[in-house]
């Protein structure tokens, strides 16, 4: 006999259902107490490998593990019931192939019971993120002042202040939304610029 349970939290695509429609509500969470206490009043809440720095007391987010994540993240979702909750993928965590980044987000998703992960990276990530979205793992993905690059970047510096950087910005939107990514990333990336949209 088959048993079947219905999703009682807010998935993936039920969100992206939302494009263009009535406002997207997050916040971040890192632990049980805070996610009981938003759970009602946001659409995701999203378990951010800032924790190591905000809780940890590292300087960057990159020494973050994802045994670390995993533990915040398994945390998020038993303090709450309704809001779709999304994990981190942290640095060194999805980067080398798209295999890697199965393997490890199949493993967030299992051992924290999130709905699903988000990674960095614009059009460079498209091949992993079409692999993960293609497999069953909703991508949710960063760009722009992505902190995990911050040794790359010289620091944390904000990004698309200036007219230079818009096409760039725009193409990695577009192609990760392409690829697969929540299709939420374009839309708030062109309602949070800080200055005009490009279009």
């Amino acid at each position: 006999m088959s048993i079947q349970k219905t999703i009682k939290r807010i998935t993936a695509p039920q969100i992206a259902a939302r494009k263009g429609g009535e406002p997207i509500v997050s916040l971040t969470a890192y632990h049980a107490h805070t996610a009981a206490l938003i759970d009602p009043f946001v659409d995701f809440m999203l378990v951010g490998d800032s924790l190591g720095m905000v809780m940890h007391g590292y300087d960057t987010t990159v020494p973050v593990p994802l045994d670390l994540m995993i533990m915040h993240g398994a945390a998020v979702v038993r303090g709450s019931s309704r809001a779709l909750v999304v994990v981190d993928m942290p640095f060194g965590s999805y980067e080398e192939s798209p295999h890697i980044a199965f393997r490890n987000a199949a493993r967030v998703l299992k051992e924290t019971g999130c709905g699903a992960i988000k990674l960095e990276g614009g059009a460079h990530m498209a091949e992993t993120i079409s692999y993960l979205t293609k497999r069953g793992i909703p991508v949710m993905a960063h760009i722009g002042l992505t902190p995990q690059s911050v040794n790359v970047m010289g620091g944390f510096k904000t990004q698309g202040r200036d007219e230079k950087e818009w096409e760039s910005l725009e193409l990695d939107a577009t192609t990760i939304s392409k690829a697969g990514a929540l299709p939420w990333s374009l839309r708030a990336w062109r309602n949070c610029w800080p200055l005009a949209s490009p279009k």
